[in-house]
C-alpha cells in the first residue's frame, strides 16, 4: 500500500476499497492529487482502473474508506468533476453543438441564452470543430467524435477532468494528434486531471505523475508514484532520445510485466466438476423415429412399446 502526499490536494483516496459481490477489486488505494496536476494510471485491462475514475466521479460508492473532493466526501456526481468516456457518449441525432448544449444548458441555466450560445461556441472553436458545428456524430470520424466529447467536458468548467481511456479506440495518428491537443488544453486551462491508459508512451508525454494499478491477491494496489521531470511541452521526438523518458519508460514496463508474471504464475481455485452421470443414448434412434423432433431422453423417460407382431 502506497500513500502519495503532494500538497494542497484537491482530490483525494483515503483508504479506498472496492468489492463487487465476493469479488475484490481495489485493495486499500491511497491517493492525493494536487490542485494543477496532471496524474496517469496505467495498467492492464481488468485491474480496476475505470473504477477509480467513477469513484471519484461518483458513479460508485467504494466499499471501505472514502474519496474527498476539497476535503469533503463524494457522495454523489457534480459538474467539479467531468468524466471524458472512451466511447464518446453522444446523442446520435443531435448535432455538435447540441450534444455540447446539453451540459452548458444544466450547469448554466442561470445564464441568459446568448451567454450560453458563446460558451458553446467558445468550446467548439477550441476543439476546432467550428465547421462541423452542425453535423450529427454519425457524419463525424472518431476523432471528432472524441473532440465533441471533450469539449462538452469543458465546457462544464470542470476542476477536474477524468480521462477513462479517451483515447483507446482510436487510430495512432488521430491519437498522436489528440495526445499533444488534450495537454495543451488542459495546461492552458490549469486543469487537474487523472488519466486512465494502457498506454505508456501516453502517459509519459502527458503527465506530470505516473502510477501502474497491479493485481494483487486482494485486489489492484497502485505503485509507488514516477516523477516525470520533463518540461511542458513536451515534443514526441525529442521525448524519444531524452534520458529521463527512456529510464521512466524501462521502469514501467518492468513494473507491468512483473505485474503479469506475477498474476499468471498465481494459483486459481480448485474448478469442482457437478457430479453429472452421462445420459444413456442406446434407445435414441427409435426413439427419435417415433417421435422427431424430441431429442435424447433419459433412460427413465423412455418407454418402448412391444412390437406388434406380423400379421
Amino acid at each position: 500500500m502506497v500513500t502519495t502526499t503532494p500538497s494542497e490536494p484537491l482530490l483525494e483516496y483515503r483508504q479506498v476499497e472496492m468489492s463487487f459481490g465476493r469479488s475484490r477489486v481495489l485493495a486499500p488505494v491511497n491517493l492525493s492529487i494536487a490542485a494543477g496536476e496532471f496524474i496517469a494510471i496505467v495498467g492492464p485491462s481488468g485491474c480496476g482502473k475505470t473504477t477509480l475514475v467513477n469513484l471519484a466521479a461518483g458513479l460508485l460508492r467504494p466499499t471501505r474508506g472514502e474519496v474527498r473532493f476539497r476535503d469533503r466526501a463524494v457522495s454523489g456526481p457534480g459538474p467539479e468533476r467531468a468524466v471524458v468516456f472512451q466511447n464518446y457518449s453522444l446523442l446520435p441525432w443531435l448535432s455538435v453543438r447540441e450534444n455540447i448544449a446539453l451540459a452548458v444548458d444544466q450547469i448554466f441555466a442561470t445564464e441568459s441564452k446568448n451567454e450560453r450560445a458563446a460558451r458553446i461556441e467558445r468550446v467548439i472553436e477550441m476543439v476546432k470543430l467550428t465547421p462541423a458545428r452542425d453535423r450529427r456524430p454519425a457524419q463525424l470520424s472518431g476523432g471528432m467524435r472524441q473532440r465533441v466529447s471533450l469539449a462538452r467536458t469543458l465546457a462544464m468548467e470542470p476542476e477536474v477532468l477524468l480521462l477513462d481511456e479517451p483515447l483507446g479506440a482510436l487510430d495512432a495518428l488521430t491519437r498522436s494528434n489528440l495526445q499533444e491537443e488534450i495537454s495543451a488544453l488542459v495546461r492552458i486551462g490549469g486543469k487537474t486531471v487523472l488519466l486512465i491508459t494502457n498506454d505508456v508512451d501516453e502517459a509519459l508525454l502527458m503527465a506530470d505523475r505516473v502510477l501502474t494499478i497491479l493485481p494483487g491477491p486482494n485486489g489492484a494496489l497502485l505503485s509507488e508514484p514516477f516523477t516525470v521531470d520533463i518540461p511542458h511541452p513536451r515534443e514526441r521526438t525529442a521525448l524519444n532520445d531524452h534520458p529521463v523518458y527512456r529510464e521512466l519508460r524501462k521502469r514501467i514496463l518492468s513494473s507491468l510485466a512483473a505485474a503479469t508474471r506475477h498474476r499468471e504464475n498465481s494459483p486459481s481455485r480448485k474448478l469442482v466438476l457437478p457430479a453429472i452421470q452421462p445420459e444413456d443414448l442406446t434407445h435414441v434412434a427409435p426413439f427419435e423415429r417415433w417421435f422427431p423432433g424430441r431429442g435424447p431422453r433419459r433412460p427413465a423417460e423412455v418407454h418402448l412399446e412391444p412390437t406388434p407382431p406380423n400379421r
